[in-house]
Parts: structure tokens; C-alpha cells; sequence
């Protein structure tokens, strides 16, 4: 491994302190863990954005009639 200095919030190294303490972990551990599951869901959104962009360009759009019924299923209380 390599080793990195960051700069954090106090409030948030207490935090880190607090937790890796309570279950007998590193702080170096959790905030490989922290940082890992940051980058995958960033990896994640990336890839949906992309991948949203290249159908854009291929002219895959929803119809106005599957638009209106996702909006419909959202905003009517009665399908929650």
C-alpha cells in the first residue's frame, strides 16, 4: 500500500476515531473502505451517465406516453 495524507473535518476524524475503536478496526481501514465504496458508486453514476448520453446520441428516447405514466407513478400517493 502507499501512504496519503488527507484533510479532514475535526467533526469527521472524531467520527472515524469513535467508530474504528468501537469495532476494533484502523482508521486506515475504514477510510480504505469509505474511499472504495465512494469510488464504485461514482464508477456507478459515471457509467449510468455515459451510457444515458451514448442512447441520447443513438435517439433512443421514452415515448411522451411512458414519460407521463413514470410521472404519474411518482407523483400519484396511491401507487407508493
Amino acid at each position: 500500500m502507499s501512504a496519503t495524507t488527507l484533510e479532514i473535518r475535526p467533526e469527521l476524524k472524531m467520527q472515524l476515531d469513535h467508530l474504528a475503536e468501537e469495532i476494533h478496526r484502523s482508521e486506515s481501514d475504514l477510510a480504505n473502505e469509505a474511499v472504495t465504496l465512494y469510488l464504485a458508486q461514482q464508477h456507478r453514476i459515471i457509467g449510468r451517465i455515459l451510457e444515458g448520453l451514448a442512447q441520447a446520441q443513438r435517439g433512443e428516447f421514452v415515448t411522451d406516453e411512458e414519460m407521463e405514466a413514470f410521472f404519474a407513478r411518482y407523483t400519484d400517493p396511491r401507487t407508493y
